[in-house]
């Protein structure tokens, strides 16, 4: 039996048969247009997608594998998929694995290279078959169901593999290869629009090499550390320390400008393809930039203090080691300053290929904590030792900051508020509306429909502005939150990536005592109508005697929103592993992957005796009853209005509870 591409005969469990697959993405389709869901995402960092026929260590969300993946999420009704940043990561020195969101803003990660169209001749053959197959492996068959990452082997058959593609390429090139040339020209109009930067980030990345760290603050010579800025300033010792390091690294720069262009080249492929399938990709436009990023543009951030998260008095703050954007340089007379140009670059770089965004900490764009890196003392876990919010100097929000005898936001650019004559305040903010919410429209996307990534310590100035003023919609977890006191409009997960699997939430004892996970809740949520008080009363004893029923429920819960999301993790029923624990730092974040053979595995699992993966058509079918339930609730004639309903909508529910079962039963 084939599905989606990919041969996968077993004969241990039921699915689709390829006849019937049409009929299941139809009935699902058609019960979430009845529900009106507009979003229904999956949450998959880049490094998380599953290999195909040979495995290079870590997924790329824009190769024939990503394609694969997608199709098996449009099957099951999903329309977009949450990407983490995909910009390249920062060198890991200590064996912990780079977190992305140290990634950079500009950058684009290498490792996400399909390598296998590297050696087709739409890309003139630039890797050798032979080679291909030496450096990669034929994809893991676990034990369990998920595999790990490795970035370090990445890296390694990443640079063979890369290397030889460059030097191939330009051989083909002189040798007057036809699609080499094609490339070639492609390569070209690439580097019309990118040249300069690209130069830039190469020097940095030989540099970063010579002295073994990323860090530029450890370089221990100020020049490089400083380079670029001294540049521009017209500074002759940094200019021809520029010039020396461009003319006698020449092929490591132009190496890695060959490389931004294969990865640019496919993601753009990659999204012409989407588009065609109407499955839309959600960047995630971390708050922050790489140490190349900061280096590179390093007049646009304040020296000396760092971008952190308060967790309240007494408390010791979170600090992210990640520049903080100068207020006073966001802008000048005439427009935008340096700070301003950095941010709307970014913005504009992490939209270029991508149909929305997911905005990292968006207070971190209003109301920022701040945190002086000179008070800060870390423990050997990098964790913060003292507390640096008690120092009303050294950790404070950026609207309370003072330095050199001034407000340091004291253009009021980041939030500010107008005190009115009758007391009330208005806040804005310069950075949301004269930056941030233009280029969201610039680029086509309706700020109602970002996910604003809301979930942090809300200082007065954040709400004002965010809520009051710019009206924009939030996430809700649903972890901790009841569906039915939440937003409507705003985006709506179970977990996120930061998230334990949600099959072991029940295990936790303040789990158990929340009012978003009581049963009584759940069942009446979900069946409202009293005309069925019989079928909720033996739902709520069912969620109320097994804790992977009362998981199921609150995905059926998650299903009657507007717009939700849900992680991989979840919906293939991963339960031994954490894609990243917040707030730590360890050897196993971030390293979290679906395994090549995640169909089968998936059947597997719905069929078994005690399935952890997501029975979508079985949730749907409860989420969709429980919105005609809403109605008749509503209605002022719930006696008729039952009865209609059920004629309208029977026939739906029956094709739904069919191929629940389908995804059940054993194969024959």
């Amino acid at each position: 039996m084939r599905i989606l591409g990919i041969d996968n005969r077993i004969s241990f469990q039921r699915r689709p048969k390829p006849q019937e697959e049409q009929g299941l993405r139809h009935a699902i389709l058609d019960a979430y247009k009845v529900m009106g869901t507009s979003d229904r995402v999956v949450i998959t960092h880049g490094s998380c997608f599953p290999a195909l026929e040979r495995d290079t260590y870590i997924g790329s969300p824009f190769g024939k594998s990503a394609k694969e993946y997608t199709k098996f999420l449009m099957l099951y009704g999903f329309n977009g998929n949450q990407l983490g940043p995909v910009g390249e990561l920062e060198a890991d020195e200590s064996g912990i694995s780079a977190s992305p969101y140290n990634s950079s803003a500009f950058v684009k990660n290498r490792l996400f290279i399909d390598l296998s169209e590297l050696t087709e001749e739409k890309y003139a053959k630039i890797l050798s078959k032979k080679t291909y197959n030496e450096i990669t492996r034929i994809p893991e068959t676990p034990s369990a169901n998920y595999v790990e990452t490795n970035f370090n082997e990445a890296e390694k058959i990443y640079d063979i593999a890369l290397n030889e593609s460059y030097e191939t390429f330009r051989a083909k090139v002189r040798n007057g290869h036809p699609q080499a040339l094609k490339l070639a020209k492609e390569y070209e109009n690439f580097l019309s629009k990118y040249n300069s930067r690209l130069i830039d980030e190469g020097i940095f990345k030989v540099l970063a090499k010579q002295y073994g760290t990323d860090v530029f603050d450890d370089w221990n010579n100020q020049t490089d550390e400083d380079l670029i800025r001294l540049v521009k300033s017209g500074d002759k010792t940094a200019i021809s320390r520029y010039n020396y390091l461009l003319k006698n690294h020449k092929k490591d720069i132009n190496l890695h400008k060959f490389e931004q262009f294969i990865i640019t080249k496919q993601i753009i492929e990659n999204k012409q393809w989407r588009d065609e399938q109407g499955f839309k990709y959600i960047n995630d436009l971390l708050v922050g930039c790489s140490q190349m990023d900061y280096w590179r543009c390093r007049e646009a951030f304040i020296d000396g203090f760092q971008l952190g998260a308060s967790e309240g008095s007494g408390k010791n703050p979170q600090a992210w080691n990640i520049p903080v954007l100068n207020p006073r340089k966001l802008f000048k007379d005439d427009g935008l300053g340096v700070a301003g140009e950095f941010l709307k670059d970014k913005l504009d770089y992490a939209l270029e290929f991508c149909e929305n965004l997911r905005v990292d900490h968006v207070m971190g764009l209003i109301e920022p904590f701040v945190i002086e890196n000179s008070s800060i003392v870390y423990d050997k876990n990098k964790n913060i030792e003292n507390n640096p919010y008690d120092n009303p100097v050294n950790g404070k929000y950026i609207s309370q900051m003072w330095i050199d005898g001034r407000a340091l936001d004291d253009y009021k650019n980041y939030s500010c508020d107008y005190t009115h004559s009758d007391g009330r305040k208005t806040y804005h903010s310069n950075i949301m509306d004269k930056i941030v919410i233009p280029t969201l429209k610039e680029h086509g996307i309706d700020p109602n429909d970002v996910v604003w990534e809301d979930l942090c310590s809300q200082p007065e100035a954040f709400r004002g502005v965010f809520y009051d003023n710019l009206n924009l919609p939030g996430i809700s977890q649903t972890e901790y939150v009841k569906v039915e006191s939440t937003p409507s409009r705003n985006w709506h997960f179970v977990g996120s990536h930061d998230s334990i699997p949600a099959m072991k939430m029940p295990e936790r004892e303040w789990t158990k005592n929340s009012d978003a996970w009581n049963p009584l809740y759940l069942a009446g949520y979900l069946n409202m109508d009293s005309g069925r008080a019989n079928e909720r009363d033996e739902f709520c004893n069912k969620i109320a005697a097994n804790d992977r029923d009362l998981v199921r429920a609150k995905f059926a819960e998650l299903l009657t929103t507007e717009k939700f999301q849900i992680s991989f993790a979840d919906l293939f029923g991963i339960t031994g592993t954490t894609y990243n624990q917040a707030g730590t730092r360890n050897s196993t974040n971030w390293k979290e992957r679906i395994p090549a053979n995640y169909i089968e595995q998936y059947y597997e699992n719905l069929a078994s005796e005690n399935p952890t993966a997501l029975n979508i058509p079985e949730l749907l079918k409860e989420a969709l009853q429980a919105r005609i339930d809403m109605k008749v609730v509503k209605s002022e004639n719930p006696d008729k209005t039952r009865f209609e309903l059920s004629e309208r909508y029977k026939p739906l529910l029956d094709e739904l509870q069919k191929y629940a079962d389908i995804l059940k039963e054993p194969e024959e």
